[in-house]
């Protein structure tokens, strides 16, 4: 299995809705509102990290030197992040900042049931024994971890988002200590058994862990508390995510060249996070690496792709009705991509038929259901048994007060 492909397909959890138009009947974390409410720019963000997340899963990500190919260098760790930083505006759109406890806890009910219900199905997934590492299970636990940060402000999510990016890469790296290079097996359903070993898993040792991960949830999160329908915004996200992105990358060849290290090298021997024989592995941005770096970089690339995405948005709807109608539904078409991955591998010279297939059907799908006026079918279920247990949580608070 290549640890460099990722997932990165966002579970769907209502990055689209924004809870500044009218109240309507709640989605994955939050209320579901018309299409005309959307912000299709935040759909058609998460179609760009598909179409990179299908890419990476078929595409080779390395040449035959070793040093990254064109895919490698687009869409790996880009990807995954992209559709990290969109959960976290997802969150934020979908759930208003709760007035109070009571309103706070229902919120987290159904919140949680959520991240369970996706981290169920990602531990599912692995039983098919796909060619790619599934991350639903990470981002399960990334939204149990942004149930106490829903009351938080923008300014200082962002804050925490910044102490995250950089602080935790060194933390992870001295818990790390000792341990075995690379994340080993992915965790299945089997790893259920064994639910602290699952934890250090998902948080500090796998491909995708979300101690460091949570920076791409918390800046997420904050950009969500922002007014994502304003040009300003998106221009600013546009321009300071590629401003981002470029300062992170430069300083990082700087170090790494001054410092003599082999990047081709150190591409052969990442695997989600950086081994822990020299610290100076923290000074690369290379992917999955989960270094300050990677995290600056990868964070910068999403918030410009947003931006790009909210302004096209503004010109005119039509020119993102297709993506955002694709990106509206990635848990069902994830899902669907990894099922027939673990049936139908891309190999050899069919890597690009696969890729074609992949990217076509989701555009099928995607176009069929919105102008069918429907959701996703994961998409659906998920939202219903989340609704169902924020609503309950609600009622049983309002009986209380009463």
């Amino acid at each position: 299995m290549d640890h460099g492909r990722h997932i990165g397909a966002h579970v769907g959890c209502g990055g689209g809705r924004t809870h500044r138009s009218r109240p309507a009947r709640p989605g994955p974390v939050g209320p579901v509102t018309a299409p005309r409410d959307r912000l299709l720019g935040v759909d058609a963000a998460r179609a760009v990290a598909l179409v990179g997340m299908f890419s990476t899963h078929t595409l080779p990500l390395r040449a035959p030197d070793g040093s990254e190919s064109w895919t490698g260098l687009l869409a790996d760790g880009r990807s995954s992040a992209l559709f990290a930083v969109l959960a976290g505006v997802g969150v934020a759109l979908s759930t208003p900042r709760p007035p109070d406890a009571r309103a706070h806890l229902a919120a987290g009910a159904g919140l949680l049931v959520r991240g369970v219900l996706v981290g169920l199905l990602g531990l599912t997934l692995v039983g098919l024994d796909p060619p790619v590492a599934v991350i639903l299970a990470y981002y399960g636990l990334l939204f149990v971890i942004a149930i106490p940060l829903l009351r938080l402000p923008a300014a200082a999510l962002g804050f925490g988002a910044v102490l995250v990016g950089i602080g935790m890469p060194f933390l992870s790296h001295l818990l790390r200590t000792g341990l075995p290079d690379g994340p080993g097996e992915q965790a299945g359903l089997a790893a259920l058994a064994e639910p602290g070993d699952l934890l250090v898993t998902l948080a500090l040792t796998g491909y995708y862990p979300v101690l460091p991960w949570t920076a791409y949830l918390l800046a997420g999160m904050a950009v969500g508390r922002l007014d994502l329908r304003r040009v300003r915004v998106a221009v600013a996200l546009l321009v300071g995510g590629g401003l981002l992105a470029a300062v992170a990358a430069a300083v990082s060849a700087v170090l790494v060249r001054d410092a003599g290290l082999d990047r081709v090298e150190m591409l052969r021997r990442q695997y989600g996070s950086t081994p822990t024989d020299t610290w100076w592995w923290l000074a690369v941005d290379i992917p999955h690496s989960g270094t300050p770096f990677d995290l600056v970089h990868t964070i910068g690339t999403a918030l410009a792709v947003l931006g790009l995405m909210l302004l096209l948005a503004h010109v005119s709807r039509a020119l993102v009705w297709v993506p955002a109608a694709v990106g509206a539904i990635p848990l069902t078409l994830y899902t669907l991509h990894v099922v027939l991955l673990a049936a139908y591998p891309a190999e050899g010279d069919g890597r690009g038929t696969v890729l074609l297939a992949h990217l076509a059907g989701a555009l099928v799908i995607g176009v069929g259901l919105r102008a069918a006026g429907r959701r996703g079918p994961l998409e659906r279920v998920v939202s219903g048994l989340g609704r169902a247990a924020r609503d309950s949580v609600g009622e049983r608070g309002a009986r209380h007060r009463a």
